[in-house]
């Protein structure tokens, strides 16, 4: 047994990993090239507490640990050796003995490089080297707000976004010379990329990881990642990354009975177990997991620059029986379902990652009805600044499958979100999830015949818009991709050669360009008061009327959808001032693969009481149509009925 100091290391940070208050345990454990003394080398360390003798194998010793035990720490239950002579791109696993002198091999928990599976070795691998160039987009961040700020997500699986063949993937520095130009083409704020990190399995899309800090090998080096990340900052985008703190994979090379006892995932095998998804849970109430998994959070953030993560799966986190049987379920010593110590890691998990970074966005993919998700800690909340709006999505994506004719019987799916929309701080997703395993494409979801699929799609892409919450669409919705996802392929590009697909395109990228233009869609959308319904109850004709209003009282949008088939020549709607309204986009335009031709001239509004409102205009609303139209300040000039010529 030898102290930390012969190592290099400090007694002060393997106290804290400990105690889980070590939120940069990744630069002390792993594999660190380093000097100790006058030789250049590197520093192995691991947690390995019920190993009977650990050793470092790899390639520079013929895969035989033997010459290269390595020393207990003290009683921290991490083990350390420091071997001369070695340089980063060495391969490497720590061979770990139990009592009852079983061997065998595993991956480093902390590596930052992995062999490119079916492999498994870890890689030696310097991270300091990468010079970055993104420290203007970094000092804007210090004075964010992302609350009234525009956030249009675009979600991306980097293996099948592009790809040049079967398993031959574009790199990070390709998806940067590629992906970054498309998404700021497309009017997008911000790309969030599925896991990242070394995962075994292409199929589980990275939600099943064994190297946390390992950027997978699939797409690149650690340095390519950080070169995608670092142009996507100087050309104005923000970057989130899926993060999977719920549970991990049990391939053998990974953390499942990393020292031959259950480290990561606990003793209690019921909880454990996630038979769902063939997985094992993190014990969150273990102070070097905490440690473990905290640092994850702030390795990203630090190292790689990203803006922010996507946690994934909360609602089984927080819930004991979740998608569990009852051969599983387990109870928490108050006698409810509900997992206290992940309750408790969430909250110091977020306290943490704004003490370091207080602009990082916190995003909740939370299935559950827990309340305050989105709230301070001190205020008994978990400590997320957003959450995604699941409810919503669900709602909608099935009123938008009825008939047209069916809708006047469901008319609340698209109205019951406002009364719960200021509740937390939303996002509004349209995922991955929504278009894969049999659930088909947004398009496909659509009600009608061919033709009629893309007009509800526009429809719904209007309304959800311009709903309260911030935007994400996960790829290929922008040009209204047929099939469901195959995440094994490229996106149908071919589609865009086909007029329909191209027109969808192109109204996608006006509506973002909507989106960003428009301030009241975004700088209130955390505050009730800048959402008002015009028209909610009109379920006869599938009618919604609402404004948003931004932080200057007269800056006002009004939106109306027509989610009936048929066309109101004369539709008459309530607004909210005297003045003049222009339509600045009509989801029936001709343009987009509808109907009608394009009419900005101003709609004066007459002094005619309806839906509460003194003032009203008349216009012509086709069906399956979204109109938005722009409030201009002052008096009517002149009174006329406004229509929307029909190209038909």
């Amino acid at each position: 047994m030898m102290n930390a100091v012969s190592v290099g290391l400090s007694t002060r940070d393997l106290y804290l990993f400990n105690n889980g208050d070590s939120f940069h345990s990744y630069r002390f454990l792993g594999a660190h090239p380093t000097r100790l003394g006058f030789e250049i080398g590197v520093r192995f360390s691991v947690w390995a507490p019920q190993a009977k003798a650990v050793y470092v194998a790899g390639s520079f010793n013929r895969w035989i640990g033997e010459n290269h035990a390595m020393e207990r720490v003290g009683k921290t239950g991490v083990w350390s050796l420091f071997i001369p002579d070695l340089e980063p791109g060495v391969l490497y696993k720590y061979e770990l003995e139990t009592a009852d002198g079983t061997r065998f091999m595993k991956s480093d928990p902390y590596a930052f490089r992995s062999e490119r599976r079916p492999r498994t070795a870890s890689i030696v691998t310097d991270l300091s080297t990468y010079q970055w160039n993104d420290s203007a987009w970094q000092l804007r961040q210090k004075d964010a707000n992302p609350y009234r700020e525009p956030m249009l997500i675009y979600e991306v699986h980097l293996g099948s976004w592009r790809v040049k063949g079967k398993e031959d993937f574009l790199s990070y520095e390709e998806m940067a010379d590629e992906l970054i130009d498309y998404v700021i083409g497309m009017g997008y704020t911000h790309i969030e990329l599925l896991p990242v990190t070394e995962h075994p399995l292409d199929k589980s899309w990275g939600y099943q990881i064994t190297g946390y800090y390992s950027a997978t090998s699939r797409y690149g080096t650690p340095e390519q990642l950080m070169l995608f990340v670092d142009r996507c900052h100087q050309k104005g985008i923000g970057v989130l990354l899926d993060w999977v703190p719920g549970h991990f994979c049990k391939d053998d090379h990974g953390l499942r009975l990393f020292d031959g006892t259950p480290i990561y995932e606990g003793a209690d095998w019921k909880r454990a177990e996630k038979p769902l998804w063939g997985t094992l849970a993190f014990d969150f109430g273990r102070k070097e997991v905490q440690s473990f998994l905290i640092s994850n959070a702030i390795f990203w953030m630090d190292v790689f620059h990203i803006d922010g993560l996507r946690v994934d799966a909360v609602a089984s986190m927080i819930d004991l029986h979740f998608d569990k049987p009852p051969e599983l379920l387990t109870y928490n010593k108050f006698g409810g379902k509900e997992n206290t110590d992940a309750i408790r890691f969430l909250k110091r998990l977020n306290e943490t990652v704004f003490h370091y970074y207080p602009n990082a966005l916190m995003i909740a993919e939370d299935s559950s009805a827990w309340p305050a998700v989105t709230s301070p800690t001190y205020m008994g909340g978990l400590g997320f600044n957003f959450k995604w709006n699941m409810g919503w999505m669900n709602d909608m994506l099935r009123y938008m499958s009825l008939e047209p004719q069916d809708r006047i019987h469901h008319h609340n799916l698209i109205t019951f979100s406002l009364m719960y929309a200021f509740s937390e701080n939303y996002v509004l997703p349209l995922s991955h999830d929504e278009v894969v395993h049999g659930k088909r494409s947004l398009l496909n979801k659509m009600s009608g015949t061919y033709e009629q699929k893309f007009a509800h799609l526009r429809l719904f892409y209007g309304y959800w818009m311009t709903h309260p919450g911030k935007k994400l669409l996960f790829m290929g919705g922008e040009w209204g991709q047929f099939d469901e996802w195959k995440d094994a392929e490229s996106l149908d590009w071919k589609l865009l050669e086909y007029e329909s697909h191209g027109r969808m395109n192109d109204y996608v990228r006006r509506l973002n360009g909507i989106y960003k233009e428009c301030s009241p869609l975004w700088e209130r959308d955390c505050d009730p008061g800048g959402f008002e319904w015009i028209d909610v109850h009109n379920a006869a004709q599938s009618i919604i009327v609402f404004l948003r209003r931004g932080l200057d009282p007269n800056h006002i949008h009004v939106m109306l959808c027509n989610f009936s088939n048929v066309h109101y020549e004369n539709y008459r709607a309530g607004m909210p001032e005297e003045g003049n309204y222009r339509i600045i986009m009509n989801s029936d335009d001709i343009a987009f693969g509808g109907h009608s031709k394009s009419d900005s001239d101003p709609i004066p509004t007459q002094a005619v009481p309806w839906q509460g409102r003194a003032q009203s205009i008349t216009l012509s609303l086709p069906p399956l149509t979204f109109l938005m139209l722009a409030f201009e300040k002052g008096k009517s000039k002149k009174l006329r009925r406004h229509r929307i010529a029909n190209g038909s």
